[in-house]
């Protein structure tokens, strides 16, 4: 059987005349880090101090041991090199790379002694790789688009410049005899109530074993095939009866199977030369090595079916279509060698709670972890795969052009096993750049990556995965027949609202579907805090505008607010509190929109979930890990049943949108308010909205304010869902002061309290603003509007000190909107 030996301890790193101790997998800003050499990039404007690291060359040592044993071979094995490195092994050159998103594999056979891998500059790769190419325009200054790295190490509108380098995924010897199992494909689909899985194999051998007969045993489900084969390749094929289908979270339960697969040598019981003491298995045959992986069974397309309303884009799975709620992903650290399956799983769980079904693995970033895809699987997140393009136009000139098409192939192969992997995506923009980015002209007769999308990638997903679908890019019309980023046909990213535009525009237009589409904010203040360590707070202050990547960034973050409110002048709690309302309401404001136009428009995809490392952004969850309140927010206009008032030209729509799998049957509650919270008017309005539907009930007359009411609002209710209709903005709207009582109530388990307010007045848009009370403390709601008489509980965990800092304390991290 194969031998495995993880290279993970021994490592040094070079630095000047010092050897300072390594972590592999890992990279050199972690091992300065660590040494204490450099400042944590992620502080103050630490970042510029560090900048020097990626512009050096750095190398990695080890000493080789010998491996005495039968094994014929000995391979040294890369899962990740970032990025243009050369290995040495006793001063002898086993090869250079110059790709991050690969792995690398060298025979070592017979070889031992000093270990060396030596990583370039990118900034000088990526020139090296300019001067070849000739240059191509992008969005971001960093040389990203000439070298196969993570596109956003070298900085982005959201993150930092930390270019990194060195062994980021693991690092092994494989030593092996006869045959290894050198890829595997399965193939895994449904039709009618039977699954069909089917193993494509690729094996290699050594000199003595190239004319044995070998064999092939897999099992899944209780089922099991094999085959005998000679030569390099063979195929599995076998019936799975009626087996229960993988669903994405809401719509099924995730049943995962375990399909083992063992390569044995097929002539006899050890003669022959290295079989390392192995033994027949019981069935004949000496195991050579094994390959597991998990699979679920059930189909998914995307319907692009042209329609009166344009061209479609609606996910399909096991035949039920769905409406994607969806939030982009980038990567979860700067350093990705720092995440760890216990951080995957916080923000995937987290993903979760907030009802998302589908996440776009975002194509500036990196194929991620195995680990994060396997979550995935568990949770019934699906999972839109960009290829790593983002943002530029990429030349398709050698060396990059054999690079891509290796790194796409590998990891497809990587990947494909798993159920929630829906779509393979060829890029992120660079279709709508090219069209719209004034690259048209300058790019005339010079390549820029129109035959990746168009041709190597596709083929690629025909040729090893066509069980899922491929699109070129995101945003993408389905041809050049329409502009690239038309909302009438295929994705739709939607940026000028952000860009240039109140949130209300979001309702100008129904796109099929929306891929890309959100607002900034400000991080919690305790993330702020750790972040700027000793700085006085402001919207401007040196190190807040240090960690705002975005162009003009803090002048829309102000703009956005003062369309709604009167903005703050020398309050930077106030301002960071209406910063955070403005984001929630705007996300949700296209959210609802959209919804209530399904099934015209079939899903969104908000940008984004996560940070990457403290900063102004437009993530619901910061880079410490701390939610928005747009994450709260998410988790209600995601949830499977949804109660809207949705402005429009003639006033509100109520919507009643049922994503659930059931009929919901319900009364909603109407209500016309004065702003002292008196009731003027009021109905009931039975529903019956069919699963996967949405119903638009007419509102009964005179329930509506009249346009321009500065002290009138609509409320309606329905099983504890709730929404508001306000005729004008918030400056506009006579409010009162917010008045309402806080008391503290024990909750069952311990290491809980919750937080109990009553109010006394309209209180709009109440926010408890948890790290105020404790940086590790946690509330369960978000923003909250409640009429007078009411009572919200908001369950706080993580506050250690709540018995001693009483009420007082509460009430100073309670914001609400207040009268202009």
């Amino acid at each position: 059987m194969k031998d495995v030996t993880e290279l993970t301890e021994g490592w040094r790193l070079r630095h000047g005349e010092a050897l300072l101790p390594a972590r592999v997998p890992g990279c050199v800003h972690g091992d300065l880090l660590t040494a204490e050499v450099i400042p944590d990039p992620f502080l103050g404007r630490n970042e510029t101090e560090t900048a020097w690291v990626g512009r050096r060359a750095w190398t990695y040592l080890t000493e080789l041991p010998r491996f005495d044993g039968p094994h014929e071979r000995t391979d040294l094995v890369f899962d990740g090199l970032d990025t243009a490195a050369e290995i040495t092994l006793a001063g002898r050159v086993l090869g250079t790379t110059r790709n991050m998103h690969r792995v690398h594999r060298f025979d070592v056979t017979g070889l031992t002694g000093a270990l060396e891998v030596r990583f370039g500059s990118a900034y000088e790769e990526a020139d090296r790789v300019r001067a070849l190419t000739g240059a191509r325009p992008n969005v971001y200054p960093g040389p990203f688009q000439y070298i196969r790295k993570m596109a956003s190490s070298f900085g982005w509108d959201w993150g930092p410049t930390v270019v990194t380098a060195g062994m980021w995924r693991p690092v092994r010897l494989e030593r092996w005899s006869t045959a290894r199992l050198a890829r595997v494909r399965p193939l895994v689909t449904v039709e009618g109530t039977t699954g069909h899985v089917e193993l494509r194999v690729v094996v290699d051998r050594t000199e003595t074993g190239a004319d044995r007969p070998l064999v092939l045993r897999a099992s899944t489900a209780g089922t099991s095939a094999e085959v005998t084969f000679e030569g390099d390749e063979a195929v599995l094929r076998w019936d799975v009866p009626d087996p229960a289908l993988w669903w994405p979270r809401g719509y099924g339960d995730q049943p995962l199977h375990d399909l083992d697969l063992t390569l044995l040598d097929g002539g006899g019981h050890g003669e022959g030369a290295g079989h390392a003491g192995g033994h027949a298995d019981g069935h004949g045959g000496i195991p050579l090595d094994m390959w597991h992986r998990r699979i679920g069974f059930r189909t998914v397309e995307l319907d692009r079916s042209p329609d009166e309303h344009g061209t479609g884009c609606t996910f399909v799975v096991n035949g039920v279509r769905i409406f994607a709620r969806g939030v982009n992903w980038i990567p979860g650290d700067v350093l990705p060698a720092r995440m760890t399956p216990e951080r995957y799983r916080t923000r995937l769980a987290q993903a979760a709670d907030a009802n998302v079904d589908l996440l776009r693995v975002w194509g500036g970033g990196i194929y991620e972890d195995d680990v994060f895809y396997d979550i995935c699987d568990e949770l019934g997140l699906m999972v839109w795969q960009d290829f790593l393009f983002a943002c530029a136009a990429y030349p398709e000139e050698q060396p990059l052009r054999g690079e891509v098409e290796a790194e796409a192939r590998d990891n497809v192969v990587r990947l494909m096993p798993h159920p929630s992997l829906v779509l393979w995506n060829g890029n992120n923009e660079t279709l709508w750049g090219f069209r719209d980015w004034d690259w048209e002209g300058p790019l005339a007769g010079d390549s820029w990556g129109e035959g990746y999308y168009l041709g190597v990638l596709p083929r690629i997903v025909a040729e090893l995965d066509p069980t899922r679908p491929y699109t070129a890019g995101s945003p993408w019309s389905g041809s050049w027949d329409h502009h690239p980023n038309d909302p009438r046909h295929g994705t739709h990213h939607s940026w000028e609202v952000w860009n240039r535009q109140d949130y209300a525009d979001y309702r100008a237009s129904v796109p099929r579907f929306v891929a890309e589409f959100g607002w900034q904010a400000p991080p919690a203040l305790a993330t702020l805090r750790r972040a700027l360590p000793g700085e006085e707070l402001a919207p401007d202050s040196p190190g807040m505008l240090h960690h705002q990547k975005a162009e003009d960034g803090n002048g829309k973050l102000n703009r956005g607010i003062a369309r709604h409110f009167p903005l703050p002048e020398g309050d930077f709690d106030r301002w960071h509190y209406l910063a955070q309302v403005v984001q929630a309401r705007a996300v949700a404001a296209g959210i609802e929109h959209w919804r209530a136009n399904w099934p015209v428009c079939a899903g969104t995809v908000v940008w984004q979930l996560n940070d990457c490392w403290p900063v102004s952004s437009w993530a619901a969850i910061d880079g410490d890990g701390r939610p928005k309140p747009l994450y709260h927010e998410l988790r209600r206009v995601y949830a499977d049943r949804l109660l809207s008032l949705v402005p429009g030209a003639d006033g509100p729509l109520l919507a009643v949108d049922n994503q659930s799998g059931t009929t919901w049957r319900t009364e909603v509650t109407l209500r016309r308010i004065a702003a002292d919270g008196r009731v003027l008017r009021g109905a009931v309005v039975e529903v019956e909205a069919a699963a996967r539907s949405v119903v638009r009930p007419a509102l009964p007359a005179g329930l509506v304010p009249a346009p321009g009411s500065v002290k009138e609002f609509l409320v309606a209710d329905a099983d504890g869902l709730r929404a508001v209709h306000f005729p004008v903005t918030d400056a506009e709207f006579a409010y009162p002061s917010a008045d309402y009582d806080v008391r503290l109530a024990t909750c069952a388990d311990s290491g809980a309290v919750q937080v109990v307010v009553t109010a006394r007045s309209l209180v709009r848009d109440l926010l408890l603003q948890p790290d105020r009370l404790d940086p590790e403390a946690h509330a369960d709601r978000g923003l909250l509007t409640l009429l007078p008489g009411e009572e919200a509980r908001i369950r706080v965990t993580g506050w250690a000190g709540w018995a001693d800092a009483g009420v007082s304390a509460v009430r100073d991290a309670l914001f609400s909107v207040a009268p202009a």
